[in-house]
């Protein structure tokens, strides 16, 4: 194998690794149980959100060699930075760390260990997540190299045998809208958020690998399309596993949903393995945002802020915040990723097309628009006069809006010559 598609794979099994590891394991069964035989619905929708998205996410983000805040300029300075801020301490202490935690626990650790408190836990997590961050360089290598392929040899082997021997027939209850529950679940993965702040991560490994600006591209897009496969694979994998539970009546939580498909197809060792791939994908998911996150507050603070002092920041706002469980995280995240994961695939998706857009009227009005519905449809007395808006019990009532805001500013509105930042990011970081 030669050292490029060595490279390919190593960095697509590290980008699989760091989308998958955040606790992202117990929604696809779940989801599979609710659409039943529908199980394909589900499979395309939470892939689409889940881990297409995403990887668009990380593509946008090359043309800015991972500044990702770069992404939002158009919209405003001013929302640029406080947006990218809300999105790093989202993905970062405020839900997906501490997610990563409360995971762990819960499912790999309680079970196990049932004199060890969350604190003590928390400890020892977090001080490992430390000592692995004081030297990001090597993360994505330590990732993709040891931890990935654990992962995908114990996952397959739960899937492949579930596909060979199911543990019952489908659900014959489905709900009427499979699809678009489908595609809001594949919010809950947090991954396009995820994927915008890793990419510097991302793109400082492919760097230090030797390769230039063109080569980047290249060598991001084609280990993207490794870890597409992957993601794809396994979520499907694990909706189709769920989905062959639904006649079993036993209601059981997410968590407890996984490790139960475990026992069933593959006994005490299917158990154990399920924890062990949820441990090691926990601790890769929040040692790549630590990371990430840090060297977010060292570039947007002009170096201000010291990376060791923004990863010990992040680290006691994450234990405080895990310390309430895995439970409560879950149900604040939802509403939170509700209301700003709209508004981060909006502006993915135009600056992936921004050469065919005219005016900056289009990155203002689509963003404000889109975060507006999002944000009052948040509001439980607001829900019943929102519903008055299409796709709006869906979960997708900012859809319409942005089209209709989208056509009449790109082509009803005065043309105007757009001013990007791309050479100043390439003076910047070439």
């Amino acid at each position: 194998m030669n050292k490029k598609t060595k490279d390919y794979i190593v960095i697509g099994f590290a980008i699989f690794s760091l989308f998958f590891g955040s606790g992202n394991l117990i929604f696809p069964p779940k989801l599979g149980e609710a659409v039943g035989n529908q199980f394909y619905l589900g499979i395309i929708g939470f892939c689409l959100t889940g881990v297409i998205f995403p990887v668009l996410g990380l593509m946008a983000c090359t043309k800015t060699h991972g500044n990702f805040e770069e992404l939002f300029e158009r919209v405003g300075k001013n929302f640029s930075k406080i947006f990218s801020i809300i999105l790093v301490l989202l993905i970062g202490p405020i839900v997906a760390i501490p997610r990563t935690a409360a995971t762990t626990f819960s499912l790999a650790v309680q079970p196990n260990f049932h004199h060890l408190n969350i604190i003590e836990f928390l400890i020892v997590f977090l001080l490992i997540d430390f000592f692995l961050v004081i030297r990001p360089s090597k993360l994505i290598d330590v990732v993709g190299t040891y931890l990935t392929p654990i992962l995908l040899l114990i996952l397959f082997t739960l899937i492949i045998k579930g596909i060979i021997a199911p543990i019952s027939s489908y659900s014959t209850t489905v709900p009427v809208d499979s699809f678009p529950k489908a595609l809001t679940d594949g919010y809950e993965t947090m991954d396009t958020i995820a994927s915008i702040i890793f990419a510097c991560l991302i793109m400082g490994t492919v760097k230090s690998k030797g390769y230039k600006h063109k080569e980047k591209i290249k060598v991001i897009l084609k280990s993207s399309i490794v870890a597409i496969l992957g993601l794809c694979s396994v979520y499907g994998g694990l909706i189709y596993l769920g989905s062959r539970t639904g006649v079993l009546g036993h209601n059981l939580s997410d968590s407890s949903l996984l490790l139960f498909l475990a026992h069933s197809l593959l006994g005490n060792a299917g158990t154990i393995g399920i924890e062990i791939v949820l441990a090691l994908g926990c601790i890769a998911t929040s040692i790549g945002v630590l990371s990430a996150s840090g060297e977010f507050f060292v570039r947007i603070s002009n170096n201000k802020i010291k990376y060791n002092v923004a990863i010990i920041f992040m680290i006691i706002i994450t234990g405080l915040i895990a310390s309430i469980g895995l439970t409560r995280i879950i149900s604040i995240s939802t509403v939170l990723l509700n209301i700003v994961y709209p508004t981060t695939m909006v502006l993915i998706l135009l600056n992936l097309i921004k050469k065919y857009i005219n005016n900056n009227y289009v990155f203002k009005l689509c963003t404000y628009i889109t975060l507006l519905i999002s944000l009052l449809d948040a509001i439980p007395l607001l829900q019943k006069y929102m519903n008055y808006i299409p796709l709006t019990k869906a979960g997708f009532g900012w859809v319409i809006p942005f089209v209709i805001v989208f056509l009449i500013c790109n082509y009803f509105m005065p043309k105007e010559n757009l001013v990007t930042n791309n050479k100043l990011s390439t003076d910047k970081l070439s």
